[in-house]
């Protein structure tokens, strides 16, 4: 796909959106092949220890043979505040070794602190730069109002550089370099007080565009959960969302934690949060701008019903010939758990895993379970 020349922007983004047809929904549909009867990470691992309330969210990649995943450890109270981010590393998906912590929140939880709880590493390799760059989620923490969700207020996301070149600096150590996207004066309206929940970058034919989400906290009940396009020249920005097409029409209600992967055949898939049970949610897009209506992917069935709740993709690894590896966290089922007072169950999160499949409609048939 040829580069958009220097002066092409999120405006003539909108009049081509304008002068086009309607995009098709993709040919293809994803369809489990095997699933895993149980969790691959739980606090239980070696290496969790002190870990109370397990994994949610972040990347998984593969590298030389390596699985690196980063992800976000809740390692205490308050729940979703205390953090650490996390590279841990496998070889063969089901045994990990927890290699280093990346960062540590610093837990506060007055409203002050804009690090108070971190979230969402997402590592990105720049060919440009020849680094790593590890973006992430920082938010103010405070204490919920009957009106307003504060326990992650205010996110900004935060972009870092491995110290060492090329695709072996993946494990850090990263250094910080600032902040590419935040709540402001240029934000759309639909963008709300958790600012900017979630950042996954990825690059389509010579510039970088990014899937970035968020809600509108300021009130409860939440009614929306969403994510829009922003556009780049460069990976360490500056960052320029695309207004016009925002917030993206791939979920009417919840869409959170987007990954996206590019296909071997061309075009993109990006698998997501939808908030249903025991599945993610996928769209296509052709062009890497313009994206499908979701989609809903069954992770878990029968026997291998293991969480009370599905939440967050890590990824799809395209492990050849139009098959993949999809990573996900998925808070476990354990009885007597409580809930908290926005009826979360604070049960810990885990890794899962599935293996799926690009295939033609009608030649869906049942995978297998393990």
């Amino acid at each position: 796909m040829r580069a958009w020349p220097k002066p092409f922007n999120c405006l003539s983004l909108l009049i081509l959106v304008i002068a086009a047809a309607p995009l098709r929904a993709a040919d293809k549909v994803l369809v489990v092949t095997r699933q895993f009867l149980s969790p691959v990470l739980t606090t239980r691992s070696a290496g969790a220890e002190g870990n109370k309330y397990g994994f949610e969210g972040g990347r998984v990649v593969k590298l030389d043979g390596v699985y690196h995943l980063f992800t976000s450890e809740m390692i205490g109270d308050p729940h979703w505040v205390r953090m650490k981010l996390a590279h841990w590393i496998s070889r063969d998906r089901m045994h990990w070794q927890r290699v280093a912590t990346l960062r540590r929140s610093s837990g506060d939880f007055t409203g002050h602190d804009p690090r108070a709880a971190l979230w969402s590493p997402i590592p990105v390799f720049d060919p440009e730069s020849n680094r790593w760059n590890l973006f992430y989620v920082a938010y103010r923490a405070a204490p919920d109002t009957p009106h307003q969700w504060l326990t992650n207020h205010e996110g900004q996301i935060w972009r870092a550089v491995s110290v060492k070149p090329g695709p072996a600096g993946i494990g850090g150590p990263y250094r910080d370099v600032g902040v590419v996207l935040r709540r402001g004066k240029d934000s759309d309206p639909w963008e709300g007080l958790q600012g900017t929940d979630s950042f996954f970058p990825y690059s389509v034919g010579g510039a970088w565009y990014a899937l970035y989400g968020s809600a509108r906290t300021e009130s409860l009940p939440i009614a929306l959960w969403q994510v829009g396009l922003a556009r780049a020249s460069q990976l360490g920005g500056p960052w320029t969302r695309c207004s016009g097409l925002n917030p993206l029409r791939v979920e009417p209600n919840f869409i959170e934690n987007p990954i996206v992967t590019g296909l071997a055949g061309g075009g993109f898939v990006a698998v997501y949060d939808n908030h249903r049970p025991n599945s993610i949610g996928y769209s296509f897009s052709r062009d890497g701008i313009h994206w499908s209506l979701g989609r809903q992917l069954t992770v878990q069935t029968g026997d291998g019903v293991w969480a009370s709740e599905v939440r967050t993709p890590l990824g799809l690894i395209d492990e050849g010939s139009g098959s993949f590896t999809l990573f996900y966290s998925a808070n476990e089922k354990i009885s007597g758990a409580h809930a908290d007072a926005n009826g979360i169950t604070l049960t810990p999160g885990a890794v899962g895993v599935v293996e799926v499949k690009l295939e033609q409609p009608e030649n869906v048939a049942t995978g297998g379970n393990d």
